[in-house]
């Protein structure tokens, strides 16, 4: 049976309307694609369309964020808002609503486990394994919206060959199709078989949870009983937090119906601020511009607007739909009022329950109602202007809502416009283009370096009951926003520049305040930082040395007794060792030590002395990254504590010439 690349299959209404507000809240490319990850449905579109001859993709396209990255944000916000107006034409009844239900279960434990073990046995790319996960078991989902019987029975039964052509058709090549083919192979045919073949069938086997899959496991990659189990635990904890958060319950009966009125309530906020742009003249002069959209703005929400414009440092009153204006002015440095503060901030703000100002009583007296909200326009890093409604607050997140939709739609228009070259300027135009396909090739490569910082994501979210790895999560999806916007600017902007290598000391100094305010606020345990006067600029990032000294320091302050004790890092350089400068960190506590029958097996994630529930997984991961980046690490341990001494590849490791 043919199937189209592009299919038309259904997501669970709560991950579509997530991700609608995610693109609508212009919330980061990460959070946005980890919304978008979770799904079938939406995957499989992705990655039919960022890997179609529409694109020309250089290289395949292997994850979310890789499509993202080639889509940029704009067409990726429209993908999944067709997605969701899509998704309103499947009719669904209530066993369908839960064998949707349960399927989303299932694909995502798969994923979720394939990642897992991927990181664990060092497979290169662990978000291949993520996504090979997620569509595995496509067929099943076809069935779902498949009304004839036979039909639906042929798409479960075939679902590996499905899974295998649709991959192939997407270009993912014959291993990522191999994967999907022989999924359902015993696990003594795959011993000697590819990695990825061998991840996605242990993973499918883990999924159910059963005693087959701990077998399994044990033929397949020789884990142990115990780490598998731990596994088992983790992912099933988390797949139970990300249904929390989308609010999709696990335990209870399930029916979309409810979280299908609200999507369709959102699609037509949307529908409504898009036509509504239709009416007004989109031409001429940008206070033109916003002069003409003040009236589609009442038409839209139904209330009384106002339109201020920004010129020389001042918010200049343009039109209004209550009648004619006065000639008003102020300045649009924030004062206290409503409308500067929504100016200045880029944000919606609402009079609600502030004390209002003098500028406040004087708007609302032109929109004659008892409260406002203003919301800005904002293009890029401009603002071209604010809206001022009247509300009654009767419906307060309604409006804010419509008129939020209305005034990014309308920046979207003036964004587009400010872009559109002239006459005179259309060769520059066409070399920056080259330019910026130029930056987009290299931009897989250059995004290389952040899946280390996905790993350590999510090893720490497996972990999410404990406080102190909350706290350190944050810090990690900080960077990992920080470097994922860099990334997406590259588009839009060319650089000479070379990646440089991390400053040891200046990330200690960073991290240290952090660690101080996570690790040591009981005020027994102590945490000294002693750095050397010398430079300590590294030949690597700074993403791995944080997850090093993380991972340590978090070890070291769980060795200590519960009366307390003592954890120093210490910086030293330059090292000379192996004929080669390198930077030395040692990382050391007053703990109880390491028993010896653990310290044979210390890097590997099968023993721990954190007792019953984990497995050094940490560990495995800070020996992984040293290893990668060509250092060494050794222990030192006994009944005075521990310490780890690591020596980082210094930026100018010349052989030394002397003794």
């Amino acid at each position: 049976m043919d199937l189209a690349p592009d299919l038309q299959l259904p997501s669970l209404p709560e991950v579509t309307l997530r991700a609608l507000e995610a693109c609508h809240q212009d919330e980061s490319y990460r959070t946005i694609s980890e919304i978008v990850s979770v799904d079938t449905a939406l995957v499989a579109r992705i990655l039919a369309l960022a890997n179609s001859a529409l694109y020309r993709p250089a290289t395949r396209i292997t994850s979310v964020d890789q499509a993202l990255l080639r889509l940029g944000t704009r067409r990726f916000q429209t993908l999944v808002l067709t997605a969701a107006l899509r998704q309103l034409l499947f009719e669904l009844g209530g066993d369908e609503w839960q064998q949707l239900r349960d399927f989303w279960r299932h694909s995502l434990t798969t994923a979720l486990t394939a990642r897992a073990l991927a990181t664990l046995t060092r497979y290169r790319e662990p978000d291949e394994a993520f996504m090979l996960g997620m569509v595995h078991n496509i067929g099943e989902l076809i069935a779902i919206k498949t009304p004839a019987p036979d039909a639906k029975q042929y798409f479960i039964t075939h679902q590996s060959d499905i899974a295998a052509e649709l991959v192939t058709a997407w270009g993912l090549g014959p291993m990522a199709a191999d994967a999907m083919r022989y999924q359902q192979a015993l696990p003594h045919e795959l011993r000697d078989a590819g990695h990825l073949v061998k991840l996605i069938s242990l993973a499918t086997r883990l999924a159910l949870s059963d005693a087959g899959g701990i077998a399994a496991a044990a033929t397949v990659f020789g884990l142990s009983e115990e780490l598998t189990r731990e596994i088992n635990r983790r992912i099933s904890h988390e797949v139970s937090g990300m249904a929390a958060s989308l609010g999709i319950p696990l335990d209870n009966e399930y029916d979309g119906e409810t979280a299908t009125r609200k999507l369709k309530q959102t699609i037509l906020r949307q529908a409504m601020a898009n036509q509504s742009l239709g009416f007004a003249n989109l031409h001429g002069p940008v206070d033109d511009v916003l002069s003409e959209t003040v009236n589609s703005l009442t038409l839209v929400t139904g209330l009384p607007a106002l339109c201020f414009g920004h010129s020389d440092d001042n918010l200049v009153l343009l039109s209004g739909t209550t009648g004619a204006v006065p000639e008003l002015a102020v300045s649009a440095n924030p004062g206290g009022s409503v409308l500067t503060d929504a100016f200045s901030s880029g944000k919606p703000v609402s009079l609600a329950d502030r004390a209002p100002t003098v500028l406040d009583r004087q708007l609302l007296t032109l929109l004659r109602t008892p409260s406002l909200l203003a919301v800005p326009v904002v293009t890029g890093n401009d603002r071209p202007g604010v809206f001022a409604l009247g509300t009654d607050e009767k419906d307060p997140t309604t409006t804010s809502e419509l008129a939020t939709l209305f005034a990014r739609q309308l920046s979207v228009v003036l964004e587009d416009r400010s872009q559109t070259p002239d006459a005179d300027g259309q060769q520059d135009a066409i070399q920056q283009e080259v330019a910026r396909e130029m930056v987009r090739r290299q931009v897989h490569e250059v995004s290389n370096p952040l899946t280390i910082i996905r790993q350590y994501i999510y090893q720490l979210r497996n972990r999410l009951e404990d406080s102190d790895v909350q706290r350190e999560l944050d810090v990690i999806r900080d960077e990992l926003d920080r470097a994922g916007n860099l990334l997406l600017q590259m588009g839009h902007t060319t650089t000479d520049d070379d990646a440089e290598g991390a400053e040891l000391n200046a990330e200690l100094k960073s991290l240290s305040r952090i660690l101080e305010d996570s690790l040591f606020t009981d005020g027994k345990r102590q945490l000294n930082v002693i750095m050397c006067r010398q430079p300590t600029l590294l030949t690597v990032g700074a993403a791995p040395i944080r997850q090093i000294v993380i991972n340590l320091v978090r070890n070291a302050v769980e060795s200590l007794p519960e009366k307390g004790g003592k954890v120093e890092i210490r910086t030293s350089a330059p090292v000379w060792q192996n004929n080669r400068t390198w930077v030395e960190l040692e990382i050391t506590d007053t703990g109880t030590g390491i028993p010896d029958e653990i310290r044979s097996s210390l890097f590997t994630p099968v023993k721990t002395t954190k007792g019953k529930g984990h497995s050094g997984l940490g560990l495995s991961i800070v020996k992984q990254l040293i290893d990668d980046m060509e250092g060494i690490i050794a222990c030192r341990t006994g009944q005075e504590g521990t310490a780890f001494r690591i020596l980082l590849p210094a930026a100018n490791h010349n052989k030394n010439e002397t003794d």
